[in-house]
């Protein structure tokens, strides 16, 4: 069997036999599913009017026993001495709590008082202190609540009483009486931490509260825990579901929900478990068994499998005859194209052996020039390209033009070249300005006809546009290039808000003239340094103000120069900015022409990283990427140059200067005191210090001055004071000749210093140490 046909027998199979598998198999789960979830709501439904029955039977006794413990009678005995000759009071107490029996199941009551001692029930009246359960009514008095429900079952050891708010118990656990469940109410009403003045206890019987669960097997069993799990009302599924219950308990603890459904195993068999917590912290639970559930599922699964093979057999008989009658135009097609001869062919299948059958019969210039037609534009632009770069002939332009549509029939041609002025000071950062100058030749294209241009294009930094006119006034033709130039610099600033400059070539009429038009405009462009940014400039303007470079215009700025190496070696940067905003004013004040700046700065930037060298350090490791000549020479606007020199040159050179110097500082400053130690009595001065020490005064002055703590003449003041001092205290020298020999010419001089550091003039000093 041919390979395709197999592949196409194969997919028919496929094709047919997953819907049918697939319908079969979401059938049995979406009725296994419906089935499972009808099961769910039925239980909650049942648990729902079960716990309603059991709520309202245990709210309505709580409504009864809250109007009973208020009346008039029952606060007025409470706090009265009752003994057995109080008999009306008695029958009248005991008739109340006898009315409380209006809810079923209530095996008896108690009114209880703490405070007189006494006791009274249906049929029974005596002491609280000899009544058997006087301790279990003493622990109800401790619970922190005060209406609360006690459970106790008979396959449940006794536990804590719940409360209405489902608070948990008070560490005394109060005890209940087997098979019966006690609703407490404090009288009064107290906070936990009081003693209640009595009690009223109704108790009722567990198998009364169990009549009111539902019991279903169709829906399975149903049953009520405590608040600690366990099956107060003795319903013989508390053993068959201890482990269910568990995994109910644990999970409420876990996930806090009032009601929900799960599955759980228990003795190797699957259960669904609905639950739902209630009044008093009770758990209502149904288990009904997964297997009875799906029971029905199951039929359902026979038939829809019965169903799906009968149909997949038809659906297997029909692909094959479909297979083969969608096979048979394969084949004639590839018995007609057999004998074209294909290189090197290796055929997988029938249509793998016709399609390198086709890719050789298309293989021709049509096909490649579809191609073409797929990058028109960017074709248009590299020929754009080639043109400005001479590497286009007018014939070649000629036998294109048709292709591309470019227009062929002008009067004069021009040049607009565009560049960006500045990043700085705008929402755009250096890596934007690719993005940038696509958008503004976008906008070009958008602005000017198609029948006025070429092509734009960008260009090493710039967007160029060849505009055509039909003017034959060279005048008219520069108007109009202007008019252009004019439209597009505002249309950016409006699109972009970007300071950009453009450059109008001189009108020419060849097309191999684009070459020098292009580089006209660019030379426009450089004018951006005498006049500013935000300039449209043509090239004949810039070319009548072209001159010499005068000699003296060459020393006054090889002068500040000078002087910003100088600040810069003394690394103050104040004064460099100040010397280089003279360099510059000095620049733009000659009318240096643009194509001298570069020459002209270079001379600075030359010494500037000679200094780096100098010190020892590697110029592109100080300076970085940016601080190259190749940069320096993309710069077009003065404000541009201006930053680079402040930012990308100054600064880290005097960061690398001041980085050698501060390991130079402590050694430097050593060399100091040590001469003044050495020649105090000479006349030793700052210039004196640099001449030996081959540094320049200003330079050791800040050194000395970061290093000690005072300048250098007080450091010397006070050294040579101290020795005055000394000789005041232990020599017969006459004060003039101390002055002398300390290098003071002036004897009053040397009196009025010391007076000013030691507070006292030399004789008294020399007095006062006298008398010590």
């Amino acid at each position: 069997m041919p390979k395709y046909l197999q592949r196409l027998l194969l997919f028919s199979l496929l094709l047919g036999a997953i819907p049918v598998i697939s319908l079969g198999v979401i059938s049995y789960y979406i009725a296994k599913g419906d089935i499972e979830t009808k099961v769910k709501e039925g239980n909650m439904q049942v648990l729902l009017q079960t716990q309603m029955r059991v709520e309202q039977v245990m709210k309505t006794l709580e409504l009864t026993s809250i109007q009973y413990v208020n009346s008039a009678l029952v606060t007025s005995s409470i706090a009265e001495q009752l003994t057995i000759d109080d008999f009306p009071k008695i029958r009248d107490l005991s008739k109340g709590l006898y009315n409380l029996q209006t809810v079923a199941g209530i095996s008896d009551a108690y009114l209880i008082s703490f405070d007189k001692d006494w006791a009274v029930s249906f049929k029974t009246f005596g002491t609280l202190t000899g009544s058997a359960e006087a301790s279990t009514f003493q622990s109800y008095a401790k619970h922190q609540n005060s209406l609360f429900w006690v459970t106790s079952g008979a396959n449940a050891k006794p536990s804590p009483a719940e409360s209405t708010a489902a608070e948990p118990a008070s560490e005394e656990s109060p005890v209940t009486p087997q098979n019966t469940t006690r609703m407490v109410y404090k009288i009064p009403v107290v906070p936990t931490t009081s003693q209640p003045k009595g009690l009223l206890v109704v108790e009722m019987q567990n198998n009364q509260i169990s009549n009111l669960l539902t019991q279903n097997n169709n829906l399975g069993d149903s049953y009520v825990l405590d608040r600690k799990g366990s099956n107060f009302l003795s319903n013989a599924s508390a053993d068959k579901y201890g482990e269910i219950n568990a995994m109910v308990m644990e999970r409420v603890k876990q996930e806090p929900q009032s009601s929900g459904f799960f599955n759980a195993y228990a003795g190797k068999k699957e259960f669904g478990v609905t639950y739902k917590q209630a009044y008093n912290g009770w758990m209502y639970i149904s288990v009904v068994s997964i297997g009875d559930i799906t029971a029905q599922s199951r039929k359902i699964a026979w038939i829809t499998f019965i169903v799906c093979s009968v149909i997949f057999i038809f659906v297997g008989l029909a692909a094959f005859y479909g297979s083969r009658r969608m096979y048979s135009p394969i084949k004639r097609l590839f018995e007609f194209t057999k004998d074209i001869e294909v290189e090197g062919a290796s055929s997988k299948d029938e249509f793998s052996s016709i399609e390198q059958r086709f890719r050789t019969l298309f293989s021709t210039e049509k096909q490649l020039q579809q191609q073409v037609k797929g990058h028109f534009v960017q074709l248009k632009e590299f020929f754009m390209l080639k043109l400005f770069t001479g590497q286009v002939s007018d014939a070649e332009f000629a036998r294109r033009s048709d292709i591309f549509g470019f227009p062929s029939e002008w009067k004069h041609l021009g040049v607009l070249t565009l560049q960006i002025d500045s990043l700085h000071g705008t929402r755009y950062r250096e890596h934007d300005r690719e993005l940038l100058l696509f958008a503004i030749n976008n906008i070009v294209g958008e602005l000017i006809p198609a029948e006025r241009r070429f092509s734009p294009l960008l260009h090493d930094q710039s967007q160029v546009t060849l505009l055509i006119s039909e003017s034959e006034s060279e005048a008219d033709v520069k108007r109009e290039l202007y008019e252009a130039a004019e439209s597009i610099k505002r249309k950016v600033y409006e699109f972009l808000q970007l300071p950009v400059s453009l450059g109008i070539s001189r009108p020419f009429a060849k097309l191999g003239e684009a070459v020098r038009a292009h580089g006209e405009g660019l030379e426009a462009l450089k004018s951006r340094i005498n006049l500013g940014s935000e300039i449209i400039v043509h090239y004949d303007d810039i070319e009548a103000g072209k001159k010499g470079l005068e000699a003296a215009v060459y020393m006054q700025l090889k002068m500040h120069e000078d002087q910003v190496v100088g600040a810069m070696k003394l690394g103050d940067m104040n004064r460099v900015n100040e010397q280089f905003d003279k360099y510059m004013a000095a620049i733009v004040a000659k009318e240096v022409h643009a194509n001298d700046y570069p020459v002209l700065m270079m001379q600075l930037i030359s010494k500037i990283m000679q200094l780096v060298q100098e010190q020892g350090g590697q110029v592109k490791t100080v300076l970085g990427d940016r601080a190259t000549m190749e940069h320096f020479m993309k710069l077009g606007t003065m404000e541009d140059i201006a930053d680079w020199f402040r930012n990308d040159l100054f600064k880290p050179v005097n960061a690398f200067l001041n980085t050698q110097a501060e390991s130079q500082y402590i050694d430097i400053a050593g060399q100091m005191v040590k001469l003044i130690h050495e020649r105090f009595d000479q006349d030793i001065s700052l210039e004196s210090c640099a001449q030996t020490l081959n540094f320049h005064p200003v330079y050791l002055s800040r050194v000395f001055k970061k290093e000690i703590g005072i300048n250098f003449s007080e450091y010397l003041a006070d050294y040579r004071m101290n020795t005055a001092k000394q000789w005041l205290e232990n020599t017969s020298w006459k004060i003039s000749e101390i002055a002398e020999k300390l290098s003071y010419t002036n004897t009053t001089a040397f009196i009025r210093t010391f007076r000013k550091i030691v507070g006292t003039t030399p004789g008294q000093y020399r007095e006062d140490h006298k008398r010590q």
